[in-house]
């Protein structure tokens, strides 16, 4: 063994297993994938409340994804234990929105794709399904469902209210009936005929009928 043997490192050997250049594109290219998905994240959200940290997250998951296949390309016995690492990791974030799970794939995709060396596949792969998100998430149809709340002084005026309300919409259909002395509650899940909401008001008129909320509705009925 000689005095170079003894100061000799593989983790120096790696310092170029990936050039400055390649680091530096794909870093760059990340970044940037990664703004275009928050921007369509941003463009395309329809939950309850904006989270700028999730928007961020994403910008960060596309860079991080990138930087890690970077390093497991360049060398396979990093790759075993990478996977190794990984999978004792366990997240426990609740995803709320069905859609937010599509944007953190999303990322790490685009990450994993322009990683790989697949430039035109990742720009290209993700200008299209920023198009998609935007066409569909964004279309406002007067088909989607409301929630109509009625509190009504009895059975009387519980009919006269579902009969105007079929003849104005669609459709209707009660979720919730309570019931007590003298009053009726009633939770109606609609689709309208056409994107025009005035026909609440005419129902809080009717006789017998003390209030009437329309409220949007977009999530799921559990039972």
């Amino acid at each position: 063994m000689t005095f170079n043997d003894i100061f000799k490192s593989a983790f120096l050997e790696n310092v170029a297993s990936v050039s400055l250049p390649d680091m530096t594109i794909a870093l760059v290219l990340a970044f940037c994938l990664g703004v275009f998905i928050f921007l369509v994240y941003k463009r395309t959200f329809s939950g309850v409340m904006y989270s700028s940290g999730f928007g961020v997250t994403l910008i960060a998951l596309t860079m991080i994804t990138t930087l890690v296949i970077l390093a497991v390309t360049s060398n396979v016995v990093l790759s075993l234990g990478m996977v190794g690492a990984l999978s004792i990791v366990r997240f426990r974030t609740a995803i709320k929105e069905p859609l937010d799970i599509a944007f953190l794939f999303w990322s790490i995709a685009a990450g994993i794709v322009l990683a790989a060396g697949m430039i035109p596949l990742a720009v290209f792969g993700s200008v299209l399904i920023g198009v998609v998100l935007l066409i569909f998430v964004n279309r406002k149809s007067h088909m989607n469902p409301y929630i109509v709340v009625l509190d009504c002084d009895g059975h009387d005026a519980e009919r006269r209210a579902l009969d105007y309300l079929k003849g104005r919409v669609r459709r209707v259909t009660v979720k919730s009936k309570t019931v007590q002395k003298g009053a009726v509650e009633l939770n109606l899940e609609i689709r309208l005929k056409e994107d025009n909401t005035d026909f609440v008001n005419e129902l809080a008129g009717l006789s017998g009928v003390g209030s009437a909320v329309l409220v949007s509705y977009n999530g799921d009925y559990m039972g």
